[in-house]
């Protein structure tokens, strides 16, 4: 019994081994499925987590999109609008030019009825007359008395009809005497100066030893003080002296503002020098408006639109065959109102109009057209008056409509301009030139400025040095250089110069 008895004991002991062991197992399983369950619910909450924030992140970024969007389309849109004014612009003066076009074909057209109508007379004269002749071999008694009083009546006709002409060329003649008589006696109430333009200025200097300063260490002050300015110092043997060359009197007059001032100071180094140009150029555009506002005053004038007052001003460091173009506008508004006086126009209109006439000559050089349009375009800005504006247009005969006030203005612009010394053509010719050396440089890319210097004889180029290298400097010089040669006649040779310089610049404080 005993065997058996091990026997059972020993498959109960299995049975309940089996038994723990399967529930230990199933709860293992329970624990891990929690577990897992609970694993996905954080993953899950990670992930919603993160897609909230992905689309904040692409919602901010749409914005950003939308905006950068919209403020280029905005830009666009700004560019189109400046655009269509340009455009505007043009099809007004083409619309004025069509005017004037159609204008002149209807004169011709009535000419040419006119000339038409002439013919045809002249024909039925001619054959009026063959037929009488005709009619002449059978005329009788009466009909010859006929003819012959008509003869004598078509002879005093042709009498009458030469004493009426001689009638009008004397009355002519008296008329233009009459006219020298008013031109004469206003030219003698104006007593105007004979005018002569230079292109070089001299600065003073305390002594010798300031000539070493001014040019520096290896000339770098000079050469500072020449790229500032676009002026041709020139110190030679002249003593206690420093003399500038350059065709533009208004960056020659801020040259020798500015050495001046250094010299004055004492204090002469590269970034000095940049310091004073820039003060220099600032009490220039101060003398400008004092030199309108001195103008307007000379001339009787007692309002005047400021912008109008700086364009005005700039005349005063403008030049036209030699003669000061402000100076210019004064002596021909002089001259404009002593007319005016003598044959009863409006004075008001004729000083503002002859004050203003030569106005577009102080506009930038990138605006095309004639400067009498330049200026009366310029100031329908500031002027209400259109017998003034046509004051403007008029002098030149460039506007095709005219007044008894742009008459006279005309008349005082030719007066003034052919006066005795007014005017030396040569100086303006000399002017183009130098002009027209500076306009080749600045017509490629990458030339940030030019100058021309040396009387014309150097053409000094600054390139940006982001844009062009050495060897596209070197380009071209030889480039712009051929086409010189090509463009212009000139005495000598003239060297051509670009300069291609970097900056670095730090401030220690």
């Amino acid at each position: 019994m005993e065997p058996l008895l091990w026997g059972v004991l020993i498959l109960v002991g299995i049975a309940a081994g089996a038994a723990g062991g399967f529930f230990i197992v199933e709860n293992t399983s329970k624990q891990r499925v929690e577990a897992a369950n609970s694993a996905v619910l954080q993953l899950r909450a990670r992930a919603e987590v993160e897609q909230r924030e992905f689309m904040l992140q692409a919602t901010k970024e749409a914005t950003e999109i939308r905006t950068a969007a919209e403020a280029e389309v905005r830009e666009r849109r700004q560019e189109v609008q400046r655009q269509e004014r340009r455009v505007q612009q043009k099809e007004e003066q083409l619309e004025r030019k069509i005017e004037v076009t159609e204008r002149r074909e209807t004169q011709l057209t009535d000419k040419e009825k006119e000339y038409d109508a002439i013919k045809a007379q002249i024909e039925k004269v001619r054959d009026d007359s063959l037929k009488e002749l005709e009619r002449v071999s059978s005329l009788t008694t009466i009909e010859a008395k006929d003819m012959l009083l008509q003869a004598i009546e078509a002879e005093v006709r042709e009498d009458a009809n030469r004493r009426l002409l001689l009638l009008e060329k004397a009355y002519k003649e008296e008329s233009d005497r009459r006219a020298r008589d008013i031109l004469m006696h206003a030219m003698q109430r104006l007593n105007a100066d004979v005018i002569a333009e230079s292109t070089t200025s001299t600065v003073p200097i305390p002594s010798e030893e300031m000539k070493g300063r001014i040019i520096g260490r290896e000339g770098r002050n000079i050469r500072a003080l020449e790229h500032a300015t676009g002026v041709d110092i020139i110190i030679d043997d002249t003593p206690d002296a420093v003399t500038l060359s350059c065709f533009d009197p208004v960056r020659r007059e801020i040259a020798k503002l500015a050495l001046t001032k250094l010299v004055a100071d004492g204090r002469i180094h590269p970034s000095r020098i940049e310091e004073v140009v820039q003060r220099a150029q600032a009490d220039i555009d101060d003398a400008i408006i004092k030199a309108g506002e001195q103008s307007v005053m000379e001339v009787g004038l007692h309002t005047l639109h400021p912008d109008a007052l700086k364009y005005l001003g700039r005349l005063k460091y403008r030049y036209s065959y030699g003669q000061n173009v402000l100076d210019h506008s004064i002596e021909v508004t002089k001259f404009a109102v002593n007319i005016a006086h003598e044959v009863g126009a409006n004075v008001d209109v004729i000083r503002r109009g002859g004050l203003l006439h030569d106005i577009g000559k102080g506009m930038d050089h990138d605006m095309e057209g004639p400067h009498a349009l330049i200026g009366a375009n310029l100031m329908e800005r500031y002027e209400k008056s259109r017998e003034v504006i046509i004051c403007i247009a008029k002098h030149h005969d460039d506007w095709f409509t005219n007044t008894l006030e742009g008459a006279i203005v005309q008349l005082g612009d030719a007066m003034s301009g052919g006066r005795p010394g007014a005017r030396a053509e040569s100086m303006e010719r000399y002017i183009k030139r130098i002009q027209t050396l500076e306009e080749i440089a600045k017509s490629y890319p990458g030339v940030e400025k030019s100058y021309a210097v040396q009387a014309g004889r150097e053409l000094r180029i600054l390139v940006k040095p982001g844009d062009i290298d050495d060897l596209g400097a070197m380009r071209l010089a030889r480039d712009i250089a051929r086409r010189v040669e090509d463009s212009l006649e000139y005495p000598g040779q003239i060297k051509v110069t670009v300069v291609r310089e970097t900056r670095a610049i730090e401030y220690a404080q």
